[in-house]
């Protein structure tokens, strides 16, 4: 069984810096691509970044590109994203999510398996 635990969340204050971890366990998950991505209440999960095991491809919304990094450690199976230059806009609730087959790495829908989330909060 797949189990993705995420942690590192918490209250900065903008223009701060948060990194955030995902433990991957139970899979083999060199196919897999891992993606984050954020809630606010009322509206859909949006997509932050992704990172496709499979040759290292990594993938940005444009509202954290050149703030955010994706990167991931294969021999712990485990996806960090580095958020710098922190906005009060980039307050959300973060998931971890992993696809199997790797394909659709920017799609919600496409995610086998998700963790449970992790507050971010930025305060002004």
């Amino acid at each position: 069984q797949v189990q993705l635990v995420e942690s590192g969340g918490g209250l900065v204050q903008a223009g701060g810096s948060l990194r955030l971890s995902c433990a991957a366990s139970g899979s083999t998950f060199s196919s897999y691509s891992m993606g984050w991505f954020r809630q606010v209440p009322g509206k859909e999960r949006e997509f932050v970044a992704a990172l496709r095991w499979s040759g290292g491809s990594t993938y940005y919304d444009r509202a954290v590109k050149d703030r955010f990094t994706i990167s991931g450690d294969s021999a712990k199976n485990t996806v960090y994203l580095q958020m710098n230059s922190l906005k009060p806009e980039d307050t959300a609730v973060y998931y971890c999510a992993a696809e199997r087959d790797g394909s659709y790495p920017l799609l919600a829908h496409a995610y086998d398996y998700w963790g449970q989330g992790t507050q971010v909060t930025v305060s002004s």
